[in-house]
C-alpha cells in the first residue's frame, strides 16, 4: 500500500447545486464546507485544493431551528472607538443581501485565513433566487434536503 499525494495539475474539481429552500443553515454550512475542501474525496490531500466549486439556489428561504432567527447575533467592528456593530439572521434575511448569512456560516466552518482556505472558500457563489448564471458549467443536482429527515426544518 502507498499513500496517494495528489499534486495540484492532477485536480478535477466537480461542479454542484444545491437548493437551500427549507434546509437547516448549519447542517448545509457544514456538508458545503466538507465539499468546498474536498474531504468527501478518498484522495484527500490537505494542501491541495481539490474542492468542489459549489452553486446554492434559493438561499433566502433557509431555515434556522429553535429562537436562532432572533437570538443569534453577528458581530462587526467598524474600526474605530466603540465601533462595534451588531445585527440577526433576521434582519440579515430581511435585507438586500440575505445569502450573507449562508455565506458567513460556511467560512466560519472552514479553516483559518489562509490563501488555501480563501481560494476554497472562492468557489462557493451562493444566490437568494432560483437563478443562478453557471448552466453552462453542468452541474450536478445534489439533494441535501432528502438526504436526513433532520436536514429540513419541519412547521
Amino acid at each position: 500500500m502507498q499513500t496517494v499525494s495528489v499534486k495540484p495539475a492532477d485536480a478535477v474539481n466537480k461542479w454542484v447545486i444545491i437548493d437551500a429552500e427549507g434546509v437547516v443553515v448549519g447542517r448545509l454550512a457544514s456538508y458545503i464546507a466538507l465539499r468546498l475542501r474536498g474531504k468527501h474525496r478518498a484522495d484527500y490531500t490537505p494542501h491541495v485544493d481539490l474542492g468542489d466549486h459549489i452553486v446554492v439556489i434559493n438561499a433566502d428561504k433557509v431555515a434556522m431551528t429553535g429562537r436562532k432567527l432572533v437570538r443569534k447575533q453577528y458581530h462587526r467592528h467598524t474600526g474605530h472607538p466603540g465601533g462595534i456593530k451588531t445585527t440577526t439572521p433576521e434582519k440579515i434575511l430581511a435585507s438586500r443581501f440575505p445569502e450573507r448569512v449562508l455565506e458567513l456560516a460556511v467560512k466560519r466552518m472552514m479553516p483559518g485565513e489562509s490563501p488555501l482556505a480563501r481560494k476554497q472558500f472562492a468557489k462557493l457563489r451562493v444566490y437568494g433566487g432560483a437563478d443562478h448564471p453557471h448552466v453552462a458549467q453542468n452541474p450536478e443536482k445534489v439533494d441535501f434536503k432528502s438526504k436526513n429527515s433532520k436536514n429540513a426544518k419541519v412547521a
